[in-house]
């Protein structure tokens, strides 16, 4: 009954040596398809181009959309934009809409020293200086609120540097400035009202510093990340089974050590005075040892340390024999990589072709738009935010009655060219051919190494039997003869992505609507199309697998993937989920080894470190950048190895399936493979 319903197990082939190099073009409409639609992203990216206005790619515009440092205007000697409140631009509104909701202007330097209004009023020449910083004509008799409500002049204006062509502050926290007042000073006078938002842009401003104060050294921890990842893998070629379980019984020894820390820590102040204060009750702190005082953080960590623990080792007692097989198969995925050390390297490629594709699709969509275009911006919640305004009549409208807070700022340029009168369209066809473009290249490097992985399996003698440059060779036919496939996996993954972005844009336009069985549905949507990405993606990788061993199109090679993994079910899922844990315990080794390295450094725990942390305000910082990042690193890496695994895990069913290990039909697996399923030739 399985059978019929998943297939036909496969059968012997004479033949059938690996990959299949006598194939043809196949899924040639969708391929037809996509080239037609990369002619039309380039005509549109060309004619918004040269329709577009270079100079806001060259220069920055103030609020008023005027270009800064441009020649033959007057403000032809300010090249710097200067953000009149700039701990606005900490705000959530800038990561998301790459706007910053202050008042902008063109200045010639960024400020030398940390000055306030009040200060600066009081002196002919630091009024001379402040001036420089404001609005042109600011009338200083004013009263400071009638200045500051608006943002004709910055409440402060403290050291800056320039990055970007932008000035942003770089903060002597511990140091005193020219009217003896700390910045600690400066920053409670811009506000005497002590809020969690104010708090909340102070400690972004802090992090901003010290981000400026140790770059480099997380740019070399980061490096150290790539050497370790590298180094990890080709230690996995020898000793992979010594490594993943000195992995695994490290995990649970540290995991184990941190649960019985931190419940000693709980129970030290157990009792204590103050010490039962809840994090709700202290709400948001800029000090976070505070939160190390009371007992219920530890009390949280000791728990949720605890789960952990507990499920590796039922994982561990459950799963044991299926983690033999599993680290069988990452010993010749290891194999299989020191023979094909370029396919490490491919991800470079992928990331090469990423970033031109992101950087065309960011140009192309800033170049859409020509004219000056005014939106609303508030810091707080405003049911007018980013709607289009009128600088002129602002003040008297129904937006800044609502909002007094809000300010109509210049946000994009746009036109009356049929280009700039349809841009929503061709903005909706950008960003769709943005997605078909970024998951093409994706399902590319995924073919070209399975290509290549798949020639190292069934290489009867291995190396002899490895084709010469197989990741060159594998690429090659991928392009030559699956590039309508790549297009069709990708096509569906993009339109479903699309609608996801669809539907994000819904929710924040129904974000202050009354009608809430709408939102309920627009979140259901997208948790369903969440799912259905997932799917899909999983769906798409082992056809892309199937593709590159026998060349068939994209929906036989999606149904053969499909049925192969549902007659090996219960095999495949332990298998799969078996190895990608123990390659993500790898990651934590490599993510654990420099987080302690910089853990030591950046605290000052060592002497070479000292000097560092002496200059930043969280030494933790860097710290969790430096661990983000080798995570991010570690997984580019493993992502090779995981394609690999997957790879290896499709072409051992399939010779389990074909063969039987007698003298016609001998088994491609490794010895140590069929050592452990009790199998020879």
């Amino acid at each position: 009954m399985a059978k019929e319903k998943y297939g036909e197990p496969r059968t012997f082939d004479p033949n059938f040596k690996g990959p299949i190099h006598n194939r043809s073009c196949t899924d040639v409409l969708c391929c037809l398809l996509f080239t037609l639609g990369l002619l039309g992203y380039l005509t549109v990216g060309y004619v918004a181009w040269f329709q577009g206005d270079l100079r806001r790619v060259i220069h920055l515009t103030d609020s008023r959309g005027q270009f800064c440092g441009q020649k033959g205007t007057p403000l032809e000697k300010k090249p710097l934009l200067f953000y009149i409140n700039s701990l606005k631009c900490l705000s959530l509104t800038v990561l998301l809409e790459f706007q910053c909701p202050t008042t902008q202007i063109c200045v010639e330097k960024c400020p030398e020293r940390s000055l306030t209004l009040a200060n600066a009023k009081r002196n002919t020449e630091d009024k001379q200086y402040y001036s420089q910083f404001c609005k042109e004509g600011v009338n200083f008799a004013l009263p400071n609120t009638e200045l500051l409500k608006d943002e004709m002049c910055p409440d402060m204006i403290f050291p800056s540097q320039p990055l970007m062509h932008r000035c942003f502050p770089v903060l002597p926290m511990t140091k005193t400035v020219g009217d003896n007042t700390t910045i600690n000073t400066l920053l409670n006078a811009a506000s005497k009202e002590s809020n969690p938002v104010r708090k909340a842009q102070e400690v972004a401003m802090k992090i901003f510093q010290d981000y400026t104060q140790s770059w480099q050294w997380i740019l070399l921890g980061l490096v150290m990340s790539m050497v370790l990842s590298m180094i990890f893998i080709v230690l996995l070629r020898f000793v992979a089974g010594v490594i993943i379980w000195a992995i695994i019984i490290s995990v649970i020894l540290v995991i184990g050590y941190g649960t019985f820390h931190c419940y000693m820590q709980y129970a030290a102040l157990k009792g204590q005075a103050g010490s039962d204060v809840t994090i709700k009750e202290l709400g948001l702190r800029t000090d976070f040892s505070i939160y190390l005082q009371i007992e219920q953080t530890w009390l949280a960590f000791t728990i949720i340390l605890g789960i952990v623990e507990l499920v590796i080792l039922l994982i561990l007692i459950f799963l044991r024999s299926r983690i033999v097989i599993a680290i069988a198969l990452i010993k010749e995925a290891s194999r299989a990589l020191t023979h094909m050390m370029s396919s490490l390297f491919y991800p470079l490629l992928t990331f090469a072709l990423l970033s031109l594709l992101i950087a065309y699709w960011a140009i192309t969509s800033f170049f859409l738009s020509n004219q000056p275009i005014y939106k609303v911006k508030d810091t707080t919640e405003c049911k007018y935010s980013n709607q289009t305004c009128d600088p002129q009549t602002f003040n008297s409208s129904e937006a800044f009655k609502h909002c007094p807070g809000a300010k109509c700022l210049f946000a994009f340029f746009g036109g009356e060219t049929f280009l700039h009168k349809h841009q929503i369209v061709f903005q909706v066809y950008n960003l769709f051919m943005f997605f078909w473009c970024m998951n093409f290249v994706i399902a590319l490097g995924q073919v070209t190494l399975a290509g290549a992985f798949a020639s190292y399996y069934w290489a009867f003698k291995k190396p002899a039997d490895i084709p010469t440059f197989p990741v060159f060779s594998s690429l090659g036919r991928a392009l030559r003869y699956h590039t309508g496939s790549m297009a069709f996996g990708s096509l569906i993954l993009s339109i479903i992505q699309v609608i996801r972005v669809m539907l994000e844009y819904l929710e924040k336009k129904l974000k202050f609507a009354e009608n809430r069985v709408a939102r309920f549905i627009i979140r259901c949507l997208k948790c369903c199309f969440w799912c259905l990405e997932k799917c899909i993606k999983f769906l798409n990788r082992n056809a892309y697998i199937m593709i590159a061993i026998y060349g068939k199109n994209f929906c036989t090679s999606a149904k053969n993937a499909f049925f192969l993994l549902m007659r090996n079910i219960v095999r495949v899922f332990v298998l799969d989920k078996v190895t990608d844990f123990l390659l993500f315990l790898g990651k934590l080794l490599i993510v654990g080894i420099v987080g302690v390295c910089c853990f030591f450094f950046f605290s000052g725990k060592i002497k070479f470190g000292k000097e560092v942390a002496s200059s930043l305000n969280y030494y933790w910082v860097p710290i969790v950048t430096v661990v983000f990042g080798a995570y991010i690193i570690a997984s580019g890496f493993f992502s090779v190895y995981a394609m690999c695994v997957d790879t290896m895990l499709l072409c051992f069913l399939e010779d389990l399936e074909r063969n039987d290990g007698s003298e016609e039909r001998p088994y491609f697996m490794s010895k140590s493979l069929q050592k452990i399923l009790n199998k020879k030739n």
